[in-house]
């Protein structure tokens, strides 16, 4: 009987379904097979107060760009003009305000990586909640001076940049790998989530504060709501499954396996869960390295070269998207139908957090291979489209005089964002989670996120020189850029959905071509031994010796053994 509630989670073969299901239960024949809810409460708990920092992350960068509207606030940190005595804000120093930001993230990203691996996931996720908060009081009681909330945001950062690593990493390492996808992408819906309580809470305190530092400091100050629900709520939650069995703590792994997957401790998914997890860290705990020179390992491990340059190139192309750009410049076009610039923020920012919800579903449903791919070709139209009638049709002295020209760019505006919140925006979270093996998981995700926050500042603090020098043509940059991304995730990325990480390790090992990866047969299990015996003996050649298959076995040998074999998989129950 089937339903939507259960899943069967039988491993050998996930991919075609077949495998010799007689041999391996009769062997194996004290475990439980029943169906397993799909999603449990704990999983559901785990994946809401976790994301909590995907949360922080978007009201941290989405509350600035209303500040700089707000008499207050412009009063306090801007600039003189010495002929009439006003105050603005250069766009030096707007940039530095806002950017600053970026910068601390990106190092918080990358000091988190070790000092995760060292002390584990859970306990991190506080102390980097603490550093947060640190930068919020540092914001708040700034009174005139400019370079105060410089730093402040910049220590916030520190926290937010650490956060955006550890959330999807806690989340891709416990959760089961038929919710992993959507599990992941919850973090880039908390982002948008928290951009639209920022945008809400900007036109709150700005249309009942105004000439009030109330207007900016009750924004700030609301932001500890998260930080503090996130920093506490996280030490009733156990620590990752991969960091306990590398840590020792096997039996506590255990232990939340089976409350995450609401399975019994003798149930096959926790079964082959733990057969699999231990026999990677076996093998990649053969080489031994200082904490210095793991880095340089890294590099040198089998395929992690290739895999960091992917994930590099992912989340940067995830900027290049040009997602940023409707937001910077969403008050401009949002003029021509005589909208505020708050108003505005609210519209784009609902819209981002709405459709964002159907990314969790399209992601576990249609892959990631194909979301994004044609993720890029819809915000490549919607940008064509966007930059041309912005450049050749309306007027950016007097958008009143084109409304509607206007009204077409709010439209594939809104599109856009549309493309970008099902696909791009959450889903390059989830592959960067699943990209790196357990041994190099916390560091491979640094270097990634560290090349989000690099072009998120980039973003934030030349486009306003390159918009005003080039004007609407900028969107055609950003198209290109669209297509470049697809083609990198055609060429590059293996399809993950409802493969478990170790899994995917194999896959890249094995150097699975991409667009044939979601037909890919796992190999039976003395092959996978083998190749992970090898791993640990000699990394190096790992990647070597399972492209050889060990044995002589290819890939079309296995998967055509497979096809002659009953039919055991995950199937909808």
């Amino acid at each position: 009987m089937t339903g939507f509630m259960t899943v069967r989670f039988d491993h050998v073969n996930p991919a075609s379904g077949k495998s010799n299901k007689d041999d391996v239960r009769t062997s194996l024949a004290g475990l439980d097979y029943s169906p397993l809810p799909r999603l449990t409460l704990r999983s559901l708990a785990m994946g809401c107060l976790v994301s909590m920092g995907g949360l922080i992350f978007g009201y941290d960068t989405g509350q600035i760009s209303g500040f700089l509207e707000m008499p207050d606030f412009l009063q306090r940190f801007g600039m003189t003009n010495p002929d009439n005595g006003d105050k603005y804000f250069s766009a030096v120093r707007s940039g530095l305000i806002v950017s600053l930001l970026s910068i601390g993230t990106l190092i918080g990203a990358l000091v988190a990586a070790p000092v995760a691996d060292r002390i584990g996931r859970k306990p991190s996720v506080s102390i980097w909640c603490l550093v947060t908060s640190v930068g919020f009081v540092v914001q708040i009681a700034a009174v005139t001076a400019w370079y105060q909330v410089m730093v402040g945001r910049f220590i916030a950062g520190l926290g937010v940049g650490a956060l955006s690593l550890l959330v999807p990493m806690y989340q891709a390492e416990t959760a089961p790998p038929w919710i992993r996808g959507a599990m992941v992408c919850a973090y880039q819906l908390f982002i948008t989530m928290g951009i639209f309580l920022a945008a809400t809470f900007n036109y709150g305190t700005y249309t009942h504060q105004r000439h009030s530092s109330a207007s900016w400091r009750i924004v700030i100050g609301l932001g500890w709501i998260w930080t503090v629900i996130l920093g506490v709520g996280i030490l009733a939650f156990p620590e990752t499954p991969r960091y306990d069995f590398r840590s020792g703590n096997g039996e506590r792994a255990k232990e939340t396996l089976c409350k995450v997957y609401g399975a019994t401790p003798n149930h096959w998914a926790v079964y082959t869960q733990v057969e699999e997890i231990e026999a990677k860290l076996r093998a990649e705990d053969k080489v031994k390295k200082g904490p210095v020179s793991e880095f340089v390992t890294m590099f040198r491990a089998p395929k992690m070269a290739h895999r960091i340059a992917l994930g590099v190139a992912l989340q940067m192309f995830q900027q290049l998207t040009g997602a940023n750009y409707f937001f910077y410049y969403g008050t401009t076009i949002f003029k021509s139908v005589q909208i505020s610039s708050f108003i505005t923020q609210i519209i784009l920012n609902t819209i981002n957090f709405l459709v964002t919800f159907i990314g969790l579903y399209i992601v576990e449903h249609y892959g990631r291979r194909k979301s994004l791919m044609t993720g890029s070709a819809w915000m490549f139209t919607c940008f064509i489209i966007f930059a041309t009638v912005g450049h050749f049709r309306f007027d950016q002295r007097h958008p009143e005089n084109t409304p509607t020209e206007g009204i077409v760019l709010i439209v594939f505006a809104c599109l856009f964002i549309l493309g970008f919140a099902t696909t791009w925006g959450p889903m390059i979270w989830t592959i960067q989670a699943e990209l790196f093996p357990s041994r190099y998981r916390a560091k491979g995700m640094a270097l990634g996120t560290a090349s989000n926050w690099i072009w998120n500042f980039c973003i934030g603090f030349f486009s306003t020189f390159i918009f005003n020098a080039i004007d609407f043509q900028y969107g055609y940059v950003f198209a290109a850029c669209n297509v470049v991304g697809g083609l990198i995730v055609f060429f590059f990325v293996v399809e993950g959905q409802g493969r478990t990480l170790e899994e995917i390790d194999t896959m890249y090992l094995e150097g699975v071509t991409p667009w044939k990866s979601s037909q890919w047969v796992p190999p039976p299990a003395e092959h996978m031994a083998r190749i992970r015996r090898q791993a640990g003996v000699d990394l190096e050649t790992a990647a070597e010796a399972s492209e050889e298959g060990l044995s002589g076995e290819t890939h079309a040998e296995r998967k055509k053994e497979a096809a002659d074999e009953s039919p055991l998989h995950r199937e909808t129950v």
